[in-house]
């Protein structure tokens, strides 16, 4: 049987580096060993960099990709989503052209699973074809519990037309909320019904106003609503935060994705951990740093993450909100702003963290016998990232 043999200055396997090894694999990449490079004999292949598993990026929305450089950095959240609301009128063909060349994006530079949100089922035909695992958010915007069982109906059918029938389980779908402020009582009950032990996600704590929102019934958010028509917010006044106003809708078994938490204070972290481990949840903190900076310019309080044991990926949010669709940019980001923390934990966010969130870790995110995770060469300053396998 033929082997590949693949030598850099660093081996990441998932969890720590390796120097001066070899990694082997069969010819179609599937994971063989990681031997001493004096045992490893010849026809080896060198490179300069670190050579890791396949890249994950846990929140995308590839179906927004026309929208690159149509909104402009530093618009704060409340005028970003107005934008998104405003500017999506783009011609199909635009849409298409624009989602190929995302999807190509991601691929070439290391990507081999994405959480990927999507309100229609505009990139369908893309991700029939491609070579990346997809976990499809299909997400729900439904203000009032007097359309909650019609607006269920209308993303059940794009749910449906998602459906991947290849084998191999190339596809994942499920429903999803979009967000504290776009989601009444009702949808979220039967949101709540519909995906039991299913992955979900949801955006969460982007900006002070989501709390302000629940705390008071008023804020910044008003401003989204009037565009929809909305004159006062639809949601109740709890007189608690988002986070805490929400999330025990849910009590099914999900893996629920918590997206951005920009704004999330430490005593919600402990709080969300908590109420999770009591109701059968488990909780994933997807970090877009970039789009953060891109929206806000302003940085998740990753430290706070960490200090209570998070389970944290990494995420790329979509081309309206960011200058690429590339993890290690991600990465990169995470580094400069957080120096402190170590590239092989930053590494394992992208790779082994998101792999299991999504779980699809039986074949991606880490380089162990019979696994084929994709190969990606990655420069020692995580800037750049190639396919290799």
């Amino acid at each position: 049987m033929a082997y590949k043999k693949f030598k850099a200055d660093k081996i990441f396997d998932g969890y720590q580096f390796h120097t001066e090894k070899v990694l082997i694999t069969k010819e179609d990449g599937t994971i063989e060993a990681i031997i001493p490079a004096d045992e490893a004999g010849y026809d080896i292949q060198v490179f300069e960099g670190i050579l890791s598993p396949g890249l994950v990026n846990c929140h995308c929305h590839l179906e927004l990709s026309h929208l690159k450089n149509v909104i402009p950095p530093h618009t704060g959240l409340i005028e970003f989503l107005c934008s998104v609301v405003t500017k999506r009128d783009f011609s199909p063909e635009i849409v298409q052209q624009e989602i190929i060349k995302a999807e190509q994006e991601m691929y070439n530079n290391g990507i081999v699973a994405v959480g990927d949100i999507g309100n229609t089922a505009d990139t369908a035909e893309v991700k029939s074809r491609s070579q990346i695992r997809w976990q499809n958010f299909v997400e729900v915007l439904s203000f009032t519990d007097e359309k909650a069982e019609e607006r269920i109906k209308h993303y059940l059918e794009v749910l449906s037309a998602m459906t991947d029938s290849r084998p191999g389980n190339h596809q994942r779908s499920s429903l999803v909320p979009h967000a504290p402020y776009t989601i009444s009582q009702k949808t979220f009950q039967l949101i709540n019904q519909l995906t039991g032990n299913q992955i979900i996600s949801i955006h969460n704590q982007e900006h002070p106003a989501e709390d302000e929102l629940y705390k008071t019934g008023g804020g910044e958010y008003l401003r989204l609503f009037n565009v929809f028509g909305i004159e006062k917010s639809p949601f109740p006044v709890t007189g608690k935060s988002s986070i805490r106003s929400v999330l025990p809708y849910f009590n099914n078994g999900q893996t629920i994705f918590l997206i951005h938490n920009t704004f999330m204070p430490e005593e919600d972290i402990v709080w969300a951990n908590e109420y999770a481990s009591a109701n059968r949840l488990k909780l994933v903190y997807c970090l877009c740093i970039n789009a953060n900076l891109y929206i806000e310019n302003k940085v998740p309080p990753v430290d706070l993450f960490m200090k209570h044991n998070c389970h944290i990926v990494l995420g790329t949010d979509s081309y309206s909100s960011n200058w690429q669709l590339s993890i290690v940019k991600e990465m990169e980001a995470i580094h400069k702003h957080f120096p402190h923390i170590q590239k092989e934990t930053i590494m394992k966010w992208a790779t082994l963290n998101g792999a299991k969130a999504l779980q699809w870790n039986e074949g991606l995110g880490s380089f162990e016998k019979g696994k084929k995770p994709g190969v990606v060469l990655l420069n020692n300053e995580l800037t750049e990232s190639l396919r290799i396998l």
